[in-house]
């Protein structure tokens, strides 16, 4: 039995992060963050994303669940060989705070399949060392 992932349901997500100081107020616990995320189909088959389930813990350790159809009130397909950007935001009542969660995807063939967004930090810079 093979462990090696189907090359035909290859997706790639990065994720870059900005701190929004004009929308945040910290003396109020206020802190708000933007994320861009980009999907890269590096597999054969092109794939809808059809929802996100999204973990978000703040520094008290508190953890919010978001789960929803799309993304930013899309459900693109991306093509082979292709990619799919776009921007969100998240409210945190603490300084920092990490996000992590996947994608549910459903391929031109069929095929149900989820792909991982990987973990990333949020804090305003030089925060964090």
């Amino acid at each position: 039995m093979s462990t090696e992932p189907d090359s035909r349901y290859q997706l790639h997500v990065t994720v870059e992060t900005q701190y929004i100081a004009s929308q945040s107020a910290p003396d109020e616990g206020k802190f708000v963050f933007a994320y861009t995320i980009t999907i890269t189909n590096t597999g054969t088959q092109a794939a809808q994303l059809l929802s996100r389930h999204w973990i978000i813990t703040d520094a008290n350790d508190e953890v919010h669940e978001v789960r929803g159809e799309g993304v930013v009130g899309e459900q693109p397909t991306i093509g082979p060989d292709s990619s799919f950007t776009y921007t969100s935001g998240c409210l945190l009542a603490t300084e920092v705070g990490h996000m992590q969660g996947n994608y549910q995807m459903l391929a031109e063939d069929g095929h149900l399949f989820d792909i991982e967004i990987p973990g990333f930090c949020l804090a305003p810079p030089h925060t964090l060392h």
